[in-house]
C-alpha cells in the first residue's frame, strides 16, 4: 500500500530482535507487520537495542502503515532525531465498499453468491481460526474452490500460498496468519467476513488487493459478533492490576522462584495460562523489571513496577477503543471510503479517481440464507479427550474420555441462539434441540454405541440439563440414570481460569453413585463445554466406578475466540 518510511540516523533504530553482527554505516531495514507497533511488548526492547548500537550507524526503519499517533510513539522510543518520509496513501485501484449483514448465515450466503462472480482470486479474512475453518467448509460445500489458512495450517502454508499465487484456488479464507510476508500483485479482491479492530489493520489487509491491477475489490462485511471478538482482544491485551498483584504475590511467597507451570498451580493464582504468560512477558520487558528469570524459574527483583506501566496500558486501551469506534464508523459509509481511510491514517488528501467497478449487491437470496442456516445446524464441534492431568501426568487410557460432539458453537446462527435462549431465558431447552441432538448422534454413531444416558448435574440449574438428558434418552430409547451427583456447592466451573484450578474444582464438585453405574458404554450430557475438565473428571470417576466407555455430548461449545 502507500508506504510510510522513517529514515533514522546515528543512534536510533527500530528492530524486532537481533539479526547478527552489523558493521558501522550499514543500513538496517525492519518491516513492522501490525498496526500498533508500540503496543507490542517486544517493541519495549527497542530502547535497549538503541543503547548498544554504534553511534555512527545509519538505520532505516519501515512500517507499512502508521498514523500520527504511531509516529509519535516511535519518536518517544527512538528519539526526536528522526527524518520521516511518507508515501501516498491513496489507492486508486481499489473499489471499496461496506455491507452490514449482521447474521452469520446472511454473510455466508453473500459469499457463496458473490465469490464465483468475481474475477481472479483473492483473500477472505476472518477474525478467528474457528470462523476461517467454518467459512471455508461452507464455501467448499457450495462448490467453490477455497482453502482455510490459519496458524493451525502448519506445514501446508507454502503449498496454499503457492496455490493462490498460481490462481489454483478462488480464495484463501484466512486469519492474520496470512500477513505482510505474502505478496500477490494481481490479487483481485480482499473481502472481510467481519470488521477488524482498527482502520489501520483494515487498510493493511485490504491493501493486498490490486497492487498490479487497474481495479480490484475491497469489501468489508460487518456482523454483530465482531465487536464481541475485538472486545476480547482489547480487554486481554494487558493484565489488570489485580492480575499483576496475584502473580507478584505468588513469586513473593516463593523466594526460590516459580516456573510458569508452577505459577499456574500456585493456590492463589486463578489466572489463565495465557494471562500468566502475558503478565510475565510484559513485566520482564519493563526497565527496570520487577522480575527476572533464572534457569526455568521467575523471581522477584529489587525493582518495583513503575506507574508508567499502567499509564501506558490505559492509554493504549483507550486508543484501541477509539479505533474500534472508528472502524464501525467506516462500516456505515455509503461512499468516500478511501478518503475516510486516508484521513483516519493522518494522510494528505489527494486527487484520485476510484476504479469504475459496480458496487456488489447488498442483499442475499433468502433460500441461500436458509441453506446456510441448515449448514450451520449440521456443523457440530468435536470434543477431543484430554490426555494429561495438570501438571502433565498422563491420564490412563482406560479412564479417558472418548471423542465426543458439541451440537453448535455458543450463540451462532445455527442452534446457538436457541441454546442461549433456553439457558438464560426459558430455563428449558426446546424439543427442537432434542431432535437436533438425536440427528447428531445418529450421524455420529459412537462405537460402541451407548447403552444408557447420564448427565452432569448443577446446583444452580438442577433441572435444566437433567430434563434435557431425560428427553434425549427417551427419544434414543435408552435408560436415563442419575449416576453423577454434586459433592459440594463449589464455584461455577467457568470462574476457574486455568487447567489446574478447573481440574481441582471439578474433582471437588462431582461424585458418582457407584450403585447406579452400568458397565456398558454411556452418553454423558452437559449443556456447555469449554475446558473439557468437567467431562474429563466425570469420565474418570465413572470409569473408576465400573462404567463402559464414556462419550460426551454438549449442546454448545463455549471456547475462546480463536
Amino acid at each position: 500500500m502507500g508506504e510510510k518510511f522513517c529514515l533514522l540516523h546515528r543512534d536510533e533504530a527500530v528492530a524486532r530482535g537481533g539479526d547478527g553482527a552489523r558493521s558501522a554505516g550499514q543500513p538496517v531495514a525492519v518491516t513492522h507487520a501490525e498496526s500498533d507497533c508500540c503496543s507490542e511488548p517486544h517493541y519495549r526492547l527497542i530502547q535497549r537495542i538503541i543503547q548498544v548500537l554504534p553511534p555512527n550507524l545509519r538505520l532505516l526503519a519501515t512500517t507499512a502503515t502508521a498514523n500520527n499517533r504511531v509516529m509519535a510513539d516511535l519518536r518517544d522510543i527512538l528519539g526526536q532525531n528522526v527524518q520521516i518520509s511518507l508515501g501516498d496513501l491513496a489507492r486508486p485501484s481499489l473499489a471499496l465498499q461496506t455491507i452490514r449483514l449482521s447474521d452469520q448465515a446472511e454473510r455466508l450466503a453473500w459469499l457463496a453468491e458473490q465469490l464465483p462472480e468475481l474475477p481472479g482470486s483473492g483473500i477472505v479474512y476472518t477474525l478467528t481460526i474457528r470462523d476461517a475453518e467454518m467459512v471455508a467448509r461452507w464455501l467448499k460445500s457450495q462448490g467453490i474452490n477455497v482453502e482455510a489458512y490459519t496458524s493451525n495450517t502448519g506445514d501446508r502454508r507454502p503449498e496454499l500460498e503457492q496455490a493462490l499465487l498460481d490462481n489454483k484456488v478462488k480464495a484463501l479464507v484466512a486469519t492474520t496468519a496470512l500477513g505482510m510476508g505474502f505478496d500477490k500483485p494481481d490479487l483481485a479482491f480482499v473481502i472481510h467476513y467481519q470488521a477488524p479492530g482498527s482502520v489501520v489493520a483494515y487498510y493493511q489487509q485490504v491493501g493486498r488487493a490490486g497492487r498490479a491491477l487497474d481495479e480490484a475489490y475491497g469489501i468489508l462485511l460487518s456482523g454483530t459478533e465482531e465487536t464481541e471478538i475485538t472486545d476480547y482482544f482489547i480487554e486481554s491485551a494487558f493484565p489488570t492490576r489485580d492480575q499483576v498483584e496475584i502473580v507478584l504475590g505468588a513469586l513473593e511467597d516463593a523466594p526460590a522462584g516459580l516456573s510458569l507451570r508452577e505459577l499456574e498451580a500456585a493456590p492463589q493464582v486463578n489466572l489463565s495460562n495465557g494471562c500468566i504468560q502475558k503478565t510475565i512477558q510484559l513485566l520482564s520487558l519493563e526497565s527496570p523489571s520487577p522480575i527476572a528469570k533464572l534457569d526455568t524459574k521467575w523471581q522477584l527483583t529489587a525493582a518495583t513496577l513503575s506507574e508508567s506501566f499502567w499509564e501506558r496500558a490505559q492509554r493504549l486501551t483507550e486508543l484501541r477503543r477509539v479505533e474500534q469506534d472508528q472502524i464501525q464508523n467506516y462500516v456505515e459509509l455509503s461512499s468516500g471510503h478511501m478518503a475516510f481511510l486516508i484521513d483516519a491514517l493522518d494522510g494528505e488528501p489527494s486527487n484520485f479517481t476510484p476504479p469504475d467497478l459496480p458496487d456488489l449487491p447488498t442483499f442475499v437470496d433468502p433460500q441461500r440464507v436458509r441453506d446456510a442456516v441448515v449448514f450451520l445446524r449440521r456443523t457440530s464441534v468435536p470434543i477431543e479427550p484430554r490426555r494429561q492431568w495438570p501438571p502433565g501426568n498422563a491420564i490412563d487410557v482406560s479412564h479417558q474420555l472418548q471423542p465426543g460432539k458439541a451440537l453448535c458453537v455458543w450463540g451462532d446462527a445455527g442452534w446457538g441462539y436457541l441454546v442461549r435462549q433456553g439457558k438464560y431465558r426459558d430455563n428449558h431447552f426446546s424439543d427442537e434441540l432434542v431432535t437436533a441432538c438425536i440427528h447428531l448422534v445418529e450421524e455420529w454413531q459412537p462405537d460402541p454405541f451407548p447403552k444408557w444416558v447420564t448427565a452432569i448435574p448443577s446446583h444452580r440449574h438442577p433441572k435444566l440439563v437433567h430434563d434435557f438428558a431425560q428427553r434425549l434418552a427417551a427419544e434414543l430409547q435408552l435408560p436415563f440414570i442419575e449416576a453423577i451427583v454434586t459433592k459440594e456447592n463449589r464455584p461455577e466451573q467457568k470462574t476457574m481460569e486455568n487447567s489446574d484450578k478447573q481440574a481441582r474444582n471439578a474433582f471437588a464438585s462431582l461424585d458418582v453413585n457407584r450403585h447406579k453405574v452400568l458397565s456398558s458404554p454411556v452418553l454423558l450430557v452437559d449443556d456447555m463445554v469449554d475446558s473439557r475438565w468437567t467431562f474429563t473428571v466425570a469420565t474418570y470417576k465413572l470409569r473408576k466406578s465400573g462404567s463402559g466407555e464414556v462419550f460426551p455430548l454438549a449442546l454448545a461449545y463455549a471456547g475462546g475466540t480463536q
